[in-house]
């Protein structure tokens, strides 16, 4: 994937590859930069044209105590 197409991926609509006929409708990529956000973490891509491409997610981990606390309302 070229660099100009990595610069837009996680933008809602964007679909990088008009070469040919494609489906979708360029939301899927957003939808997880979104969902991964909303999380405190993080999306990015890694790819070299011909090669292939390589998604990484990062999400913050919290210890299962306190998260049980949040949801017992204890702290």
């Amino acid at each position: 994937m070229p660099g100009e197409v990595q610069k837009h991926i996680f933008e809602k609509f964007y679909q990088g590859d008009a070469s040919h006929s494609t489906y979708g409708t360029g939301l899927g990529l957003a939808l997880a930069k979104r969902i991964t956000d909303l999380h405190g973490g993080s999306i990015s891509v890694r790819s070299a044209p011909g090669e292939g491409s390589c998604f990484s997610v990062r999400l913050p981990v919290q210890p299962a105590s306190r998260r049980l606390c949040a949801k017992s309302g204890q702290s």
